[in-house]
């Protein structure tokens, strides 16, 4: 018997006359996804099919189809023809080996085939407990698995007794772009992630402190964007030299105002470089109240430097809720590496929890501002992943 993949998805249903762009935006990033795989990819009615491939890719087929939002949920199928023998058949060796209970669920698009829903599951039904009726029993409501049978107009069934779950959400790229300020924490990552999930494509910055941070902290980060780019059909890093910013503010502001000065150059460099790439929106992993600069007097003052909207997906999650979503997408065990990054660098004793924005003013302007961002800038490094 053939084999199939049936591939679904949820939130495009509601997009009315617009569904048509996203649903062939999703087919794009799943073939962009399953790129290198021998298989072929064909539309069916509010699903996609995916066929012809080798049955020792499908682990790998399977691992990419977690990663590719707007996919519900996806199921491995087999395929047989409108004859009821044949899918009788089918079914009895899908439950092959089972035991505890389970439910036969008939759709038959096709309204021609004889007998109807109803008539189809009970008789298929009868037929495993006939023969597997030492192991198994029915269960109307909640059996331990199901046998799902789809009966459709071009003279194909699909009959599957599991179903994965995906990420869902929306496809990337239908939600437009952001910049993400990616740190090697574990918060930023997940941020990315959850931007990414929601549809939008996103690029990265990380601020590198070289020599106060080594190239072991560069590759962590490196490690964390490819990881996302897992997700994002690809990903673009952009690493700024931040060093020479840090020593001026160490050596011309106080020192308790380290980290707020810090954080409104980033927002400004950010900004900049996501004019220039076509970002619509900065993308940040703070979560309210976690550190001194994420509270409600840091954040005003490093959001008043800039115009683009910034977006904050953690913002009122806690961190074990953080950890979570981290150990999911598999940036957890990168992100508690070791490695200091350049949050960590002249780190004050007692840093501002709640900076007046007026004298964060003053204290900035014994900087030349516009000279020290124009000269990061200069020096961006980028990598493709």
């Amino acid at each position: 018997m053939e084999s199939a993949i049936i591939v679904r998805y949820c939130e495009i249903h509601l997009k009315g006359k617009n569904r048509g762009f996203f649903e062939r935006l999703l087919k794009t990033n799943i073939e962009k996804g399953l790129k290198g795989i021998k298989h072929t990819f064909n539309p069916m009615h509010s699903r996609y099919l995916i066929e012809d491939f080798d049955e020792a890719d499908y682990p790998l087929i399977c691992e990419r189809l977690h990663k590719i939002p707007g996919i519900h949920t996806f199921s491995r199928a087999l395929v047989v023809s409108n004859d009821i023998k044949i899918i009788t058949d089918a079914a009895l060796s899908i439950c092959e080996g089972k035991s505890g209970t389970f439910k036969v669920i008939t759709n038959r698009a096709d309204k021609t085939f004889s007998p109807n829903s109803v008539e189809t599951s009970a008789l298929i039904g009868g037929k495993i407990l006939g023969k597997y009726g030492d192991n198994l029993k029915v269960a109307v409501k909640n059996p331990d698995f199901t046998v799902d049978i789809d009966i459709r107009e071009d003279g194909k069934t699909f009959i599957y007794n599991q179903t994965e779950r995906g990420i869902s959400g929306m496809p990337v790229g239908s939600a437009g772009r952001g910049l993400l300020l990616i740190s090697g924490g574990i918060d930023s990552p997940v941020a990315g992630y959850m931007t990414i999930k929601r549809g939008m494509k996103i690029d990265c910055i990380h601020f590198h402190s070289f020599p106060y941070t080594g190239e072991a902290a560069k590759e962590k980060v490196v490690t964390l964007t490819k990881k996302l780019g897992e997700y994002n059909c690809g990903v673009n890093l952009y690493v700024v030299p931040f060093t020479e910013i840090q020593e001026e503010i160490h050596k011309k502001c106080p020192e308790e105002y380290m980290i707020t000065l810090m954080r409104r150059f980033m927002m400004r460099i950010a900004e900049k470089l996501a004019i220039s790439l076509g970002d619509q929106a900065i993308i940040t992993g703070e979560s309210l109240g976690q550190v001194a600069s994420q509270t409600i007097e840091s954040i005003t003052s490093s959001n008043s430097v800039v115009k683009m909207p910034v977006l904050r997906p953690v913002i009122a999650f806690d961190k074990l809720d953080i950890i979570d979503i981290a150990n999911k997408i598999d940036t957890y065990e990168t992100s508690i590496l070791p490695y200091e990054d350049c949050c960590t660098v002249f780190l004050p004793k007692f840093p501002l929890i709640k900076p007046d924005l007026e004298k964060v003013i003053r204290n900035e302007r014994q900087l030349d501002v516009d000279a020290l961002i124009e000269r990061a800038f200069s020096k961006i490094e980028k990598y493709e992943f």
